[in-house]
């Protein structure tokens, strides 16, 4: 067989995941961050949030632990775009639409 005859044949990915990684982690959080070279994904998890005291009128700040950082090339950006949006589509179809959670309703008390 050729080299042009096996790059003609379909390519099939045969994914193995380790055990220790196979129960995966969550993470409610995502910041994206890139160089010229590659994205980086950092997928955390949020922390309660915190008030300061002395600056009430202040940001309230929500720290975020990373707990997974994946790094991805440039040139696979628009795959992993393509992935996602693929199989939220499929989602969608099996389970209805995703909704974004609403903000809690204040009260009047």
């Amino acid at each position: 067989m050729s080299e042009h005859e096996a790059d003609d044949r379909p390519t099939e990915f045969q994914i193995q995941v380790p055990n220790e990684l196979e129960p995966g982690v969550y993470a409610n959080f995502l910041s994206v961050w890139h160089t010229a070279y590659e994205f980086t994904l950092d997928f955390g998890v949020t922390q309660p949030p915190q008030i300061d005291q002395e600056d009430p009128d202040g940001p309230v700040r929500v720290e975020c632990r990373v707990v997974s950082r994946v790094k991805i090339p440039v040139t696979v950006l628009f795959d992993v775009l393509r992935a996602l949006n693929e199989n939220m589509t499929r989602y969608e179809q099996v389970f209805g639409e995703i909704k974004r959670p609403e903000p809690p309703e204040e009260s009047d008390d």
